[in-house]
């Protein structure tokens, strides 16, 4: 682990390294000339042996960037949490018995009220979901199971915690679900991709933004080890002390990463394209096949369907990967590019291009072009400067998700998408979703079994987004997304169509639906997964076509997993 310094660039298109030169009187234009290449090679070992690199041969001539010095720090030990420490083996041969308590303690039922705050009086069920990781399986949008979710014998329980009474209860039967073997995150192996991504130490650290839960999930093994994709991270306006702080956080999780300072002088496209040489002249670059740029608010949720995808394109030639915006408005306002949330993988012979580029696509001419009406666009600058000199064009991955929507994102949630990156969920203006918490269910389920959906006999359907309910029946195209979302400018009611298709019409405030939203994921100590789901009987969306609220009461759904 190490933090680095300001990334300084130059004005020119040399990159300049000071160099000590010996006072010299002698007259011999020979002799000074040998004197100073000693001087010079003396001057270079002893820069290698201080742990610092150079700019790589072929941008000394051509570069205007100059990359950062490293000085190395000692990374704390990792503190393992039960949180990240996935210990059970669904595929191991040994029989797993799991006790199945369907029950509630006091304490935990307090403890769903005040960590969801929810009414002193709610309802509360508890399922098992019994998994079997089956071979050949081809892994499908709907999966439509022969078990009813809440059979008539089994209730919802109604608790008043007010009362301080427990709940005792039997278990249902699990219901049983196969589901494809996919792969598991503690067997990622990402050593193919070193990525790259600026924010602000203030963003890194606020609990409403910090990305470290997601990071840990496609970083590292889930078993307190890194799974050898490297992280370069740029702090914008960050102080020595607090990039040393920030090297320190991701180390004790184990995510393999570099902290450098990032220069709020220069404009955010450029400070963006930046982040291609940085990455480029990293020592490890060497050893990666795909350089990557994406946001703090990038997640990805399948680490094995990405390596796969990316293991599919050859990396040996320029190549220039991502996905474009799913609003054509966005793409109209911005341009057909790469958009950057979505993740941009960049081969080495086409980063090696850009970097000796650099100086030529950040010209004050090429930033102005860059500006599409809201100020210039990193990934503009980006694009403009592979369009403009190379032949190379964008290949898309329309499995990549920007995610540039507005509106509710149950419809995108819930469409039993698999998605290789999600973006924009965070809110500040865009939606809000916790990927991290449908991913953890890959844990021991693998990475199929996020976002799979499953249909019931009594009109549930379980998405790992949420639990919805349809009392009048499913009675709709489930294969169609519904319509939650919209444009976030000019929107024209099918700017997404051309990526999702035409959407069905929206339930929400209908009475045709109502649905318990994902809180949290967690391991418990038996290894199983527990999912809890929160409805709120308020909520707007859960209300007849008259504004009648469906339920007077908020409710409670834990969904346990466990291996057969």
């Amino acid at each position: 682990m190490t933090w680095l310094k300001k990334p300084q660039l130059g004005l020119t298109m040399t990159a300049k390294f000071p160099i000590n030169r010996p006072l010299l009187t002698l007259r011999s234009p020979a002799f000074r000339s040998l004197i100073l290449t000693f001087s010079v090679l003396f001057l270079l070992i002893t820069v290698a042996h201080q742990g610092k690199f150079s700019v790589p041969r072929q941008f000394r001539k051509y570069s205007a960037f100059r990359p950062p010095t490293a000085t190395v720090h000692q990374q704390r030990p990792l503190q393992e949490h039960p949180q990240t420490s996935i210990t059970l083996d669904p595929d191991s041969n040994d029989t797993l018995h799991f006790n199945m308590n369907c029950g509630a303690s006091i304490d935990h039922l307090f403890e769903l009220k005040y960590r969801y705050s929810l009414d002193d009086r709610f309802q509360y069920m508890k399922r098992y979901v019994r998994f079997t990781r089956t071979e050949g399986l081809e892994r499908k949008s709907m999966t439509k199971l022969g078990q009813n979710l809440l059979p008539y014998e089994f209730q919802f329980k109604a608790v008043d915690v007010r009362q301080n009474k427990a709940i005792e209860d039997e278990c249902m039967a699990p219901l049983e679900v196969a589901v494809p073997k996919s792969g598991l995150p503690r067997t990622v192996n990402a050593s193919d991709f070193i990525f790259g991504v600026s924010t602000t130490y203030n963003r890194f650290i606020a609990a409403e933004t910090s990305p470290i839960n997601e990071w840990t999930f496609w970083l590292t093994n889930g078993n307190g080890r890194s799974n050898g994709g490297k992280l370069v991270l740029m702090l914008l306006d960050a102080t020595d002390e607090q990039l040393q702080e920030v090297a320190n956080t991701l180390g004790d999780v184990n995510i393999d990463a570099d902290v450098y300072h990032s220069d709020s002088r220069l404009e955010m496209a450029v400070r963006y394209l930046t982040l291609v040489p940085t990455l480029y002249t990293h020592p490890d670059a060497r050893h990666k096949k795909w350089l990557v740029t994406c946001d703090d608010d990038t997640f990805f949720p399948s680490m094995h369907g990405l390596i796969a995808k990316m293991n599919s394109m050859d990396y040996t030639r320029e190549m220039y990967v991502g996905t474009l915006s799913e609003d054509v408005g966005a793409i109209e306002r911005h341009g057909s590019q790469a958009f950057g949330g979505g993740g941009v993988f960049l081969s080495l012979p086409l980063a090696r291009r850009i970097t000796e580029l650099y100086g030529s696509c950040t010209t004050s001419q090429k930033i102005q072009e860059a500006d599409s009406g809201w100020g210039a666009q990193g990934d503009i600058i980006l694009r403009k400067c592979i369009y403009e000199h190379t032949e190379t064009r964008l290949t898309t991955v329309w499995d990549l998700w920007q995610l540039d929507i507005l509106g509710h994102p149950s419809g995108f949630y819930e469409s039993g998408v698999k998605p290789l990156s999600l973006h924009h969920y965070r809110g500040g203006g865009w939606h809000r979703a916790d990927p991290a918490q449908m991913a953890r269910v890959a844990h021991t389920c693998g990475e199929d079994c996020t976002m799979l959906r499953f249909q019931t006999p009594d009109d549930f359907i379980l998405s790992g987004y949420s639990i919805a309910h349809y009392p009048h029946g499913v009675t709709f195209d489930v294969h169609q997304v519904e319509a939650t979302l919209h444009a976030a400018q000019d929107n024209k009611g099918w700017n997404f169509d051309y990526k999702l298709g035409a959407q069905r019409p929206s339930l929400l405030g209908t009475g045709r639906k109502i649905a318990w939203d994902l809180q949290e994921a967690h391991v418990d100590p038996d290894g199983s997964i527990r999912q809890t789901y929160t409805r709120k009987h308020n909520d707007e969306r859960w209300t007849e076509s008259d504004g009648r609220p469906m339920s007077n009461i908020d409710g409670v759904i834990e969904l346990v997993w466990i291996p057969s």
